[in-house]
């Protein structure tokens, strides 16, 4: 059997976030020298460790048959590749920002002014959708230095807390793109190649799954248990198991971790007790 190959960014936060995604999904990597190239002990795909703006081109040529990289560079490099899942990790903004001093009314403010960006498309793409005239000055680093030089008028790139904006003297005014971590493919895969990734994409699917959920197990007189399971519905309906205790049953459920706040009074207010949130490994339907 073909291995699929992977290609992971060989650095950095997202490297990290997505090699404990493997982990999670139960896939061994060893990569202790930080190679280039690494085998997974118990699952057949082979991971390729590359420059994170290089991964949608080696994805689109064969390559590398699938890739895990931010929305911005797969955006930005626009290659013929699919877009398969979205992975909730390595979230950011990409924003228009200007000097903090500077008086703001609207995106016409930047009619006719210079802005430095490593993104260029996609900011090219954004006015042009405004019919508004900007100039683009390219660079690859350090975006957020330019206005202090007198390179540009304003800045367009990624912002993820904002605070190296202020140690910069700039302020954010526009988010033009919400961006995170996605899957990527190759739209030609071989027949054995699309069901390694299928199995990876049942992983991948399950360990989000738990992270979105929660199990709560709590205590009810059986004169609320009406009541309490029409609150908490479960993923079809809870379980209802008798306590040692006469006319008291324990509930078990699974519940979003956000549900979950919104209807803690309601279970407190119908004599729920004993209340445990507990996290889950791995959810599947």
């Amino acid at each position: 059997m073909s291995n699929l190959k992977i290609s992971i960014q060989k650095s950095g936060r997202l490297s990290e976030k997505s090699i404990q995604l493997l982990n999670e999904c139960g896939i061994k990597i060893s990569n202790g020298d930080r190679k280039l190239k690494a085998s997974a002990k118990n699952f057949p795909i082979e991971i390729l460790f590359l420059r994170d703006d290089d991964i949608p081109q080696y994805v689109e040529q064969g390559v590398a048959d699938i890739g895990i990289i931010g929305e911005n560079e797969v955006w930005e490099k626009d290659k013929n590749v699919s877009v398969i899942e979205k992975l909730g990790f390595a979230s950011c903004k990409l924003s228009l920002a200007i000097p903090r001093d500077e008086s703001y009314n609207g995106i016409t403010y930047f009619e006719g002014k210079k802005i430095a960006t490593s993104y260029p498309k996609i900011l090219k793409k954004y006015f042009d959708k405004k019919n508004i005239n900007i100039e683009i000055e390219e660079i690859s680093g350090s975006v957020e230095i330019a206005t202090g030089i007198g390179l540009a008028d304003a800045i367009f790139d990624i912002v993820s807390t904002g605070s190296t904006l202020v140690m910069n003297g700039l302020k954010e005014v526009e988010v033009v793109e919400q961006s995170e971590a996605v899957l990527i493919a190759n739209k030609s895969l071989s027949k054995e190649k699309q069901e390694i990734l299928e199995k990876l994409l049942f992983r991948i699917q399950a360990v989000r799954m738990s992270l979105e959920y929660k199990y709560i197990l709590l205590n009810v007189p059986n004169s609320s248990l009406e009541k309490v399971t029409s609150i908490l519905p479960g993923m079809k309906s809870p379980t209802i198991l008798p306590l040692g205790i006469e006319g008291w049953s324990s509930i078990h459920s699974v519940i979003k971790e956000d549900d979950f706040w919104n209807v803690i009074e309601q279970l407190k207010n119908n004599n729920a007790e004993g209340i445990l949130v507990l996290p889950i490994e791995k959810m599947i339907f």
